[in-house]
């Protein structure tokens, strides 16, 4: 039996699952508020991914409620119709179309009828080409519009596919280590870039560097061992002792 939880859009409650007797997430509860930005930060193994994996569809936990807009249970779902749901995900390593333009990167990832046909005969609309542009303008790529993917820095291409999620325009972000590998340059504009989109949808961002969470000003949620292990702003997360014992001190 579910509960609804009025106002949240995404509601973990005792979630656990165990692989070959590895108990990867124990008993995680977790809420998201809309146009919430949210940092998961923890030790490897902490339950990170799994946590991920389990809201997109990827793996099914063995107890727990997974709730998505109050009345929503993802674990009847699989991995597609999250997708449909509003859920998108961004793994660390970013996969674009490097041989087109990064404009008909976000052409290709615009919701809009699939087939082979429907793909023959598209044409973008006036609202799909808006649409692009404000995208465009949002990731910091307008100047780069019509160049090859395969010629942006490694940090446009993160942007280039966080537009391209944007493109779907989901409900819910999931991001992970989305500033691995970039300039710091990059990684404050990206600070940035993620704050902007919150204003307008759910974001959660899993990431190691304590510098970027301390730019994104956000909610903090440490996870140790698949528990929540503290809670609150990174200066209160901070200076938990059981934090600073299982993660930061080492």
């Amino acid at each position: 039996m579910t509960t609804e939880h009025p106002g949240t859009l995404l509601y973990l409650d005792g979630v656990s699952v165990s692989f070959d007797g590895f108990k990867a997430l124990n008993n995680l509860s977790l809420i998201v508020q809309p146009r919430e930005l949210q940092a998961i930060i923890g030790p490897n193994g902490a339950g990170k991914t799994t946590m991920m994996d389990i809201i997109t569809g990827k793996t099914r936990p063995d107890d727990g409620e997974v709730l998505f807009e109050d009345r929503i249970d993802l674990t009847r779902h699989d991995e597609s119709y999250i997708a449909e749901l509003g859920i998108g995900r961004k793994f660390q390593k970013p996969t674009v179309f490097e041989s087109h333009s990064v404009w008909d990167n976000l052409a290709l990832a615009l919701k809009k009828p699939r087939g082979v046909l429907a793909g023959l005969f598209y044409q973008p609309s006036a609202a799909d080409i808006a649409r692009i542009e404000e995208i465009l303008e949002t990731i910091r790529l307008t100047a780069r519009r019509d160049e090859l993917a395969a010629n942006l820095s490694h940090g446009q291409k993160q942007w280039l596919e966080i537009g391209m999620l944007l493109a779907q325009d989901p409900k819910l972000l999931l991001v992970d280590e989305p500033v691995a590998g970039m300039t710091d340059a990059e990684t404050i504009e990206t600070a940035k870039l993620l704050k902007e989109i919150s204003k307008t949808r759910s974001v959660i961002v899993v990431e190691h560097d304590m510098s970027f969470v301390r730019d994104l000003e956000c909610y903090v949620t440490c996870l140790a061992e698949g528990s929540v292990l503290a809670a609150g702003s990174l200066d209160q997360v901070s200076a938990d002792p059981k934090v600073i014992e299982s993660y930061l001190g080492r």
